[in-house]
């Protein structure tokens, strides 16, 4: 009984007639918004839903131009018909038991509740996945920021020159870029108009610098200027807005937190806000000279540099045969290709 009694008060000592009554409303947790469809292509996902586990997409063959003078004999260029597979081999499930005693003295549909859920979690580690892929980077743990550099192809590149994380490092953005240390982190702060904005230490920079430098890098691949995204992590995001808070004002073209987008036009890019890119050590926050050990990442690109396909997302429910409840189970499987290392490019930073 939670109402208090006064002392050498003993009527009804047990509080039986009082009973713990529970709302039916119930506090949902909060949930990270999901970016992932918004930023890759899913043109292959017809192709897979039905059979096979992977499909093979055939690259445009490059042709060569000749000079041509009068009496030249001319010989043909053989074409190629290179090839690399997108793969279906990353599944995650869920599983959970609802007794049919406790469904049938509660007031809550668990069964739903934890269902919608669930469908988040799988939601959330796909996002997690597929924006550690895209930098470069592996989760150490189910549900945990991507924090391990991936070394593991996933099949074959889609350009010779590209890495084992499928990446370019012409496309890579580090402090050697603003005069630093190659491999470390850039130390970033914004931009306010102080006499210290002019000239930033070796490996320094600001926030839009690096912005308009991944736009550059785009440009000089001949990426499609219609098309390309940004996604920055709320540490990133807060420097944007202490650089210029009128970039996501509604005022001035933004559109306020929907979907994880937060802008639609920074150096032609569309924005995403999300807590799901890699972060290695302390993360971002970390404060101090250009580390190797303590950083966070941010990616950019364009909708044709990356695929996925799903080939089974789905919830069923069947009775537990051991006992009187209900097993809620659900898988996705899906695989995750970089089509166009060249559309990508990425940048390790951490506060100045």
């Amino acid at each position: 009984m939670a109402f208090g009694t006064a002392a050498g008060y003993g009527n009804l000592p047990n509080g039986n007639f009082s009973p713990v009554i529970y709302s039916k409303q119930v506090q949902l947790a909060f949930r990270k918004a999901s970016i992932c469809e918004a930023i890759t292509n899913s043109d292959y996902f017809g192709e897979i839903a039905n059979m096979g586990d992977s499909v093979k997409i055939i690259k445009e063959p490059e042709i060569t131009v000749q000079p041509y003078l009068r009496g030249t004999t001319i010989t043909p260029q053989d074409l190629d018909d290179e090839d690399f597979s997108l793969t279906i081999d990353k599944a995650n499930y869920f599983a959970f038991k609802v007794d049919d005693i406790e469904e049938a003295h509660s007031h809550v549909n668990f069964q739903s509740l934890a269902s919608d859920r669930a469908a988040y979690r799988l939601s959330d580690q796909f996002d997690q996945d597929v924006l550690g892929y895209l930098t470069g980077f592996k989760q150490s743990a189910t549900h945990g920021s991507p924090d391990t550099v991936n070394t593991t192809t996933n099949g074959t590149v889609a350009v010779s020159t590209a890495g084992t994380d499928e990446l370019l490092s012409s496309m890579k953005i580090d402090a050697a870029a603003f005069g630093g240390s190659a491999g470390a982190s850039l130390a970033l702060q914004p931009r306010t108009g102080g006499a210290t904005d002019s000239t930033p230490a070796a490996g320094d920079t600001f926030p839009l610098t690096v912005i308009a430098r991944m736009s550059r890098l785009l440009d000089q691949q001949n990426v499609d200027t219609q098309g390309r995204w940004l996604v920055v992590d709320p540490v990133f995001m807060e420097l944007l807005k202490d650089e210029d808070s009128r970039l996501f004002n509604a005022d001035f073209g933004g559109s306020g937190l929907q979907n994880g987008q937060v802008g639609t036009n920074i150096h032609g890019f569309r924005v995403y806000q999300s807590n799901n890119l890699p972060t290695v050590g302390t993360g971002p926050s970390f404060t101090g000279t250009n580390s190797t050990t303590n950083y966070g990442m941010i990616v950019a690109g364009h909708d044709s540099s990356v695929a996925t396909a799903e080939q089974i997302n789905k919830t069923e429910t069947y009775r537990d045969p051991d006992s009187f409840s209900d097993i809620v189970r659900g898988m996705h499987l899906y695989g995750r290709k970089i089509l166009r290392p060249e559309a990508l490019v990425n940048a390790k930073y951490h506060l100045a």
